[in-house]
């Protein structure tokens, strides 16, 4: 079938006149009608009534219209993927993630994305609570935890490792943790709505989880930025994404906690969008840009 007939069809339709989506793709008056006919001889259907006065959509026309749309954009985004057309990608596209991601590595690399793809615009909700991305319209999202909804459809974008940490002058008046019983004399701080985690030791030690039952949970919050910073501060022992604390953990304002203990976490940083939902061209590009940026290996596991 002939797409670019189906994409004169599509801008007919919104325009309501053949002519004038001729014009916008370079066809002659007479060369746009006679591509329409065409596409209708194909389909076995008259998709636009036509009069001396206007066009109209017909019925199958209708009918035929959302599937023309979902032709075009599968088309624009297989060419996207091959790296052709990229300055065809337009359109605004919805983004939700951690704003504590976003603010490390997704901000800074938005000035390069923006000039290779000048057609394209962003919109960004940047929040650490969790975003219903249908309930809320969004082409893509990122997301820092087991993808469990079956609506959607996701891409690792890299793994999400988890350490305890806390700031060295805390350690030296709390004192340094040798085992998990010891953290039921130390102060917490927890990500809000957490589930505990399961801790594993690599020296064969039993498990334990995070925080430990009976410890101080001193501050819960929801912004993982706000955490880090009050770790740092001293107010006592956290967990975090190594992504988030990885430059603190090398100049030392930060050191681990139980070193020997790994967090056993599923958890990855995946890059999710609705199934129902056509990867669009714009969708595309910034999947491969965000992997090309920030995949493997990730500039926190460098």
């Amino acid at each position: 079938m002939d797409t670019e007939a189906m994409r004169l069809f599509v801008m007919a339709a919104d325009l309501l006149n053949i002519s004038a989506a001729g014009r916008q793709l370079g066809l002659a008056p007479a060369v746009a009608s006679a591509r329409l006919s065409k596409l209708e001889n194909q389909v076995g259907a008259d998709l636009l009534h036509r009069s001396t006065r206007k066009v109209a959509l017909s019925l199958e026309g209708a009918e035929f219209l959302p599937f023309a749309r979902e032709i075009l954009a599968q088309e624009d985004a297989a060419l996207a993927a091959l790296g052709r057309g990229s300055a065809q990608v337009s359109g605004t596209l919805r983004f939700a993630a951690s704003s504590t991601f976003a603010q490390l590595f997704i901000a800074p690399i938005l000035p390069e994305f923006l000039e290779r793809y000048p057609g394209v615009n962003l919109e960004l909700k940047l929040s650490d609570t969790r975003t219903n991305l249908i309930e809320g319209g969004f082409d893509l999202a990122l997301r820092n935890y087991a993808i469990e909804d079956s609506t959607l459809k996701a891409r690792k974008l890299a793994e999400d490792r988890r350490i305890l940490c806390a700031a060295p002058d805390y350690l030296a008046r709390q004192g340094t943790p040798h085992s998990p019983d010891d953290l039921t004399h130390h102060q917490m701080l927890t990500f809000m709505d957490a589930l505990p985690r399961k801790l594993l030791s690599n020296k064969g030690k039993p498990p334990c989880t995070f925080p430990p039952r009976g410890a101080q949970e001193r501050i819960v919050c929801d912004d993982g930025a706000s955490m880090r910073i009050a770790t740092m501060a001293g107010v006592g022992i956290s967990m975090n994404s190594l992504w988030g604390v990885y430059k603190e953990i090398k100049n030392g304002s930060l050191v681990r906690v139980l070193p020997d203990y790994e967090v056993e976490d599923q958890s990855a940083i995946w890059l999710v969008y609705p199934k129902s939902n056509i990867l669009t061209a714009k969708v595309r590009v910034f999947i491969d840009f965000l992997l090309e940026k920030i995949g493997q290996p990730p500039a926190w596991e460098r």
